[in-house]
């Protein structure tokens, strides 16, 4: 017969029993948030890796590099320049676009074919900031294709302008005469053969190189002019060819400001994350093209350069 009275031990299986049924009501509602948890990662990161790259909310500062001679080396010729900063301009989430500079310049051609294009995809797309940064140097035809930007920015030590146009050459004529050497030269058209320089300078000939040199030099004039409007100052030695440093070409209104590419993106686009849309190449591409661009130089087959 039971006593009415437990004893100690039944109380102490009844507290064991109770805290027991605790425990397995914990552990039921344990599993139910390990399951919610582990769907909801799995449902989110799903959802991540279907969702395409550019259809994140992401918002960033889309840069593309121009660096070297523009149209000798091959990621600076026109074509594919134009076709980095279409993609740039076109890709969502871009809150401005960066021309990120550091050339001595190259072939007036190329140059004038990169500014034109820049100044379409401003007017194709007007909400999206075109901003030229130069590092070390931006002059000449670099120069030209900074100035289709909204603004520029430089180094206070950058090497800026240089806007004006330069045909190199030599004359071999008393070199071959000392060696005995005779020149024979057979053309078809009078100026076929005009300024070669195993043969003696023709004032005529040095004249019709000027005409066109000065032509070209009037389209970077304008290009430039209409690029700055009313923020250049009107001082001669702005279009005689020289340079400035960055600082000198900021009071001279061929520059807006001092800032780093780093220091555009989060400070005036406000999108510090950057994106780098420009060519990119092989290491046995850039050493061939490389080697291309210095026999091309070293035989003076560079051409006019803006300069």
């Amino acid at each position: 017969m039971r006593s009415e009275n437990p004893s100690e031990l039944e109380r102490l299986v009844e507290i064991l029993t109770r805290e027991l049924r605790k425990d397995r009501s914990r552990r039921r509602w344990f599993r139910v948030w390990v399951f919610v948890s582990v769907f909801v990662i799995a449902g989110s990161s799903l959802t991540w890796f279907l969702m395409e790259p550019e259809h994140q909310p992401l918002t960033y500062t889309a840069v593309i590099e121009i660096s070297g001679l523009i149209g000798l080396d091959q990621e600076n010729m026109a074509q594919d320049l134009t076709s980095s900063f279409e993609d740039a301009f076109s890709a969502e989430g871009a809150a401005g676009v960066v021309a990120l500079i550091n050339s001595p310049g190259g072939s007036p051609v190329q140059s004038g074919q990169v500014y034109r294009a820049l100044r379409g995809l401003k007017q194709e797309y007007p909400k999206i900031p075109l901003i030229a940064v130069i590092s070390d140097i931006g002059a000449s035809g670099a120069y030209y294709i900074a100035a289709a930007a909204d603004e520029i920015y430089v180094d206070p030590a950058s090497i800026v302008g240089s806007i004006g146009v330069v045909s190199r050459g030599f004359g071999f004529v008393e070199t071959l005469n000392k060696l005995g050497v005779e020149r024979r030269l057979i053309t078809a058209g009078e100026r076929k053969a005009m300024l070669d320089p195993f043969s003696p300078a023709d004032p005529h000939e040095e004249k019709i190189l000027q005409e066109i040199l000065d032509d070209i030099h009037s389209q970077f004039i304008y290009a430039v002019q209409q690029g700055r409007g009313a923020r250049l100052k009107e001082d001669p030695d702005v279009f005689s060819g020289r340079v400035w440093s960055g600082r000198e070409a900021v009071h001279l209104g061929l520059a807006d400001g001092t800032a780093s590419l780093t220091e555009v993106a989060e400070g005036i686009l406000n999108a510090p994350i950057i994106i780098d849309f420009s060519v990119q190449r092989d290491w046995r591409s850039a050493v061939f093209e490389q080697l291309g661009v210095s026999l091309a130089e070293a035989l003076g087959l560079s051409g006019l350069q803006v300069h």
